[in-house]
């Protein structure tokens, strides 16, 4: 009889059943991960097979674009880097993974990293295949050749209005290059999306706008981590809930009135919104959808060309054999600032050398783009040995047929990924860096200053984490010598 009686259970060992139970669960699931998932055959440190909890570390750290490169050096073109990802640096990669060969679309963007917040209205970028097609032909227009030449008369004007503030504050020691060069790209962007600019060049300072996103990085590190931990996400976004849902509130508010401003403008303009605002019923876009799709306009189309911009202007002044052609080139081609144009940038080859040898060293989009299970981690595929002849040097020349180079695979630079889902604003970006580049080179000479000559030595969280480029600028002669 007395052998058939359960005793209750007592709180502490309730508490050690659920402890042993967890950690069952966890060992269990590493040992899977090591051992049994479909991708335990690929190479790669025994912890990132385990768990993600190092590849997120390494995000939160900065430090992932350089642990890439070890891990390629260590392991080879295709990396584990997680229980279900894996990380290629191989010719063949981008095709094989954002192009049309896997189905029509290529591999399937994950949520985690596109869309960790699932309240939010969906956009260009996480949009499902079809939906992404029947919007994406919208937008292509307002980035046509044709439409990008009706904008240049937007562009050039906030370009002398830079070169106006540069001309009013050049007397000074230094000057935060890096910090104009973002006023200008999103003045610009601001009024090719909202039909204003955020005043950032009159003002020489940061809309509240741009403070946000430009220190959001790590906090959405963490939102995507806290995806594969759906309870934990949960309990820390219920937790911080209020101060969250105020914030971005306040900021989705902000933007809809800026986006209703826009939407309320008579007759065709000439800017990348427009097609959405006159297609808005046709295509079920309310005030929310067109707001998230602006945002993602500004984001990409202002601080990434600022990055590159930045990145181009530190290692052509660290460079003083390209600084000094690249200045002849620029100089030689135009008599006056007014020659400076969308068609005569485009027949300087020495500066798009440098633009493209820049996003080599320094793309703006580091860490890559991941899809479902795979992706292109750029700064490691561009520093690969294997595929570029002296690749942690800055050589312009790789671009121009120097026979030093002709082995190199200049086909892996893909700074604007491709395939279907590629970057739509690779012709207006690359009109902005030589517009704005060339108009800087013909109006001043740059000097590096002292305590920005390790400039490049940044941390990454999805954004480089950028110190102030500081330069000293000298203005030269209106005939250009």
């Amino acid at each position: 009889m007395l052998n058939s009686i359960t005793l209750p259970q007592t709180p502490v060992s309730w508490a050690l059943t659920c402890v042993t139970a967890v950690i069952f669960y966890l060992l269990s699931n590493v040992a899977y991960n090591i051992f049994l998932h479909p991708l335990a055959r690929y190479p790669g440190p025994l912890s990132y097979a385990a768990s993600r909890i190092p590849y997120f570390m390494s995000t939160f750290m900065g430090t992932l674009p350089l642990d890439m490169i070890d891990l390629h050096k260590r392991y080879g073109d295709i990396v584990r880097i997680a229980p279900d990802q894996l990380a290629f640096a191989h010719p063949d990669a981008w095709n094989e993974i954002y192009g049309r060969r896997i189905g029509s679309f290529g591999l399937e963007k994950p949520s985690w990293f596109f869309r960790p917040f699932e309240e939010d209205p969906p956009q260009i970028t996480n949009l499902p295949n079809e939906e992404h097609r029947r919007l994406r032909r919208h937008f292509a227009h307002g980035f046509s050749d044709r439409e990008i030449r009706e904008q240049e008369p937007i562009i050039q004007g906030y370009i002398n209005l830079l070169l106006q503030r540069l001309h009013e504050i050049c007397r000074e020691e230094t000057i935060v290059i890096s910090d104009w060069y973002n006023y200008v790209t999103f003045d610009i962007i601001g009024d090719l999306v909202f039909g204003e600019p955020f005043g950032c060049l009159k003002g020489s300072s940061y809309d509240k706008w741009i403070q946000t996103i430009l220190t959001a990085g790590r906090a959405g590190i963490v939102i995507q981590a806290l995806s594969f931990v759906p309870l934990l996400k949960q309990a820390l976004t219920t937790v911080l809930h209020r101060p969250i849902y105020n914030a971005r509130e306040s900021l989705k508010s902000y933007t809809r009135q800026k986006m209703s401003r826009r939407m309320a403008m008579a007759g065709d303009r000439p800017d990348l919104i427009e097609a959405l605002v006159k297609n808005k019923d046709k295509l079920s876009l309310g005030i929310h959808e067109l707001t998230a799709n602006a945002e993602i306009l500004v984001f990409a189309g202002s601080e990434t060309t600022a990055t590159l911009l930045s990145g181009a202007t530190y290692l052509i002044l660290k460079n003083p054999e390209a600084h000094r052609r690249l200045v002849k080139e620029v100089r030689s081609a135009f008599n006056n600032q007014e020659e400076i144009n969308l068609t005569s940038v485009a027949k300087l080859p020495f500066m798009l050398a440098c633009l493209d040898e820049a996003l080599r060293m320094y793309p703006p989009n580091a860490v890559g783009l991941p899809r479902v299970c795979a992706a292109v981690h750029q700064f490691a595929l561009y520093r690969r040995e294997e595929y570029f002849t002296d690749p942690n040097t800055f050589h312009p020349e790789r671009f121009l047929q120097d026979p030093r180079f002709l082995n190199d695979r200049r086909d892996m630079l893909q700074p604007f990924h491709v395939g279907p889902r590629d970057c739509l604003g690779r012709n207006l970006a690359y009109t902005e860096m030589r517009l704005i580049l060339a108009h800087i080179i013909f109006n001043f000479d740059m000097k590096l200053s002292d305590d920005s000559q390790d400039w490049i030595q940044q941390k990454n969280h999805v954004m480089w984490k950028k110190g102030p480029l500081k330069v000293q600028l000298t203005p030269i002669n209106k005939n250009g010598s």
